[in-house]
């Protein structure tokens, strides 16, 4: 069961649990992170549920598909290599502990 931290704008930090096989939005809207409005509901059509994956867990998330980058590249605060929908991060027990940071809206 991993466990994750969302980093808010401000600094403060909500953990969340999750289970592996699911996606990063789908806890982060069950646990209600601020800044993560998943408005399309993961189909990867709205980009509200970006995240910036911190630099130590871009390996083990893996980089953003072609599709993904699109939605992302308009988005304030896009970052290339840090930059993820959450909806298209599923977790995997490797990502317990990972730390992701939600952009300011």
């Amino acid at each position: 069961m991993p466990f994750i931290t969302f980093i808010q704008p401000d600094g403060t930090e909500q953990v969340v649990d999750a289970d592996s096989g699911a996606s990063l939005m789908a806890y982060a809207t069950r646990d209600g992170v601020p800044g993560i409005e998943a408005e399309c509901g993961g189909a990867m059509s709205c980009a509200t549920c970006h995240v910036h994956v911190l630099p130590e867990w871009q390996a083990i998330v893996g980089p953003a598909s072609d599709q993904e980058q699109g939605m992302l590249d308009w988005r304030d605060e896009f970052d290339p290599a840090a930059s993820r929908l959450s909806c298209q991060i599923i977790l995997t027990d490797d990502m317990d502990g990972m730390r992701v940071a939600v952009p300011q809206i």
